[in-house]
């Protein structure tokens, strides 16, 4: 080995790397990026659930418990709902992760240093929230009632019986026991669907490009909308097959089937993946070689992965990462899918998702035709 003949090639190689600008960049923004990320994204400390207050009673006895809740940094009290059915409906679109039910009487009760029973729901969708609610609610009322005994017996300086104060009684939701399979299965299916129609509509027409071949089709009667619509059918087609082979294996194999309408499911999906689709047709348009949108694609993944609640809880993120996090059509998605399959919610419930993922799926797909349609020019 001569140093001369390495050397040249070390300085050919280098060569290379300065003129491919693009994947120099992506080559130290990526690390930078994904260390913030995960920094600060993965976490299981969950805090701040998002809870409803049904306070059926109405006294002081009952705001003293709501307050408890609130104090112990573990629940934000956003919503009080004023009937059953109104607090279905929030923990069933995911508005809220837990409900507490105060019932009338709760306050009398007390008076009468007898036990005084109170509800609490905990949407267990999510294992990892659920535990986390199960946990702190539980720790909150056993507290609560300590402190309501050692008052009473101020009060009276009578023995208060243990069975007196808080009767704390839980349930969980949508999955009681709070199996893994039914919280990744839905998620799985989404995040297929985004990384195999982006992936390889970024790669469809920069193998194009580097094959040569993308001026021969310029040079065609074949119009630069019928190209593009012509190279995505195929895609859609496999990502479809692939989500039918997920409901089959997540369904017979995991036991977590649909409890929803699946025809809406289906509709929504197919606006989530023409999203994917224009996603990886914009980076077709801004990528010149194949490496270059791998390594843009995998800039579109981890983000994804990390910042839509796929595994990590979105409430335990900062309110930042959680902002940015709103940004990602997956994170839309993803309440759809458990929504649908978990809950049996419908399309009154999950208006919004649905309503941005029409509006990201149609925007995109037009802004990559419209992108693509200018590098034909």
């Amino acid at each position: 080995m001569r140093l001369m003949r390495l050397w040249a090639i070390v300085k050919k190689e280098v060569l290379h790397i300065r003129r491919d600008r693009p994947s120099l960049v992506i080559s130290f923004l990526l690390p930078v990026m994904m260390l913030f990320l995960f920094g600060y994204a993965v976490t299981m400390d969950v805090d701040e659930i998002r809870t409803a207050v049904l306070d059926g009673d109405r006294t002081r006895a009952s705001r003293e418990l709501a307050s408890a809740f609130a104090a112990s940094g573990y629940f934000k009290l956003t919503a009080y709902p004023v009937s059953r059915q109104e607090l279905e409906r929030l923990i069933t679109s995911g508005r809220v992760k837990a409900g507490l039910i105060i019932p009338a009487g709760y306050g009398r009760t007390l008076a009468r240093g007898e036990a005084a029973p109170v509800q609490f729901i905990v949407d267990g969708s999510d294992p990892t929230t659920a535990r986390t609610a199960l946990q702190a609610g539980e720790l909150v009322a056993r507290v609560h009632s300590s402190k309501l005994m050692l008052a009473a017996l101020d009060r009276s300086g009578k023995t208060v019986p243990l069975t007196a104060g808080v009767d704390f009684r839980s349930r969980v939701w949508y999955n009681p026991n709070m199996e893994s399979a039914r919280f990744f299965i839905p998620g799985l299916i989404g995040l297929i669907m985004q990384n195999i129609t982006a992936m390889l509509t970024a790669f469809a027409l920069v193998r194009e490009r580097e094959r040569g071949t993308l001026e021969q089709l310029i040079v065609t009667p074949v119009r630069p909308a019928e190209l593009v619509i012509g190279k995505l059918i195929p895609y859609v087609v496999i990502a479809f097959i692939d989500v039918s082979l997920i409901f089959l294996v997540g369904t017979f194999w995991f036991g977590v089937g649909v409890a929803g309408n699946v025809l809406l499911l289906a509709v929504l999906a197919l606006f989530f993946l023409l999203g994917a689709l224009g996603l990886g047709l914009l980076i077709s348009t801004v990528t010149r070689t194949q490496l270059q949108a791998m390594q843009a694609t995998m800039g579109l993944i981890l983000p994804s992965v990390l910042l839509s609640g796929f595994v990590f809880p979105r409430e335990a993120m900062p309110l930042v990462i959680r902002w940015l996090g709103n940004f990602i059509p997956l994170t839309y998605f993803l309440e759809v899918l458990r929504g649908v399959i978990l809950k049996g919610a419908g399309l009154d419930l999950l208006l919004t998702q649905a309503v941005v993922l029409v509006a990201f799926g149609c925007g995109t797909l037009l802004l990559a035709a419209l992108r693509f349609r200018k590098t034909l020019d």
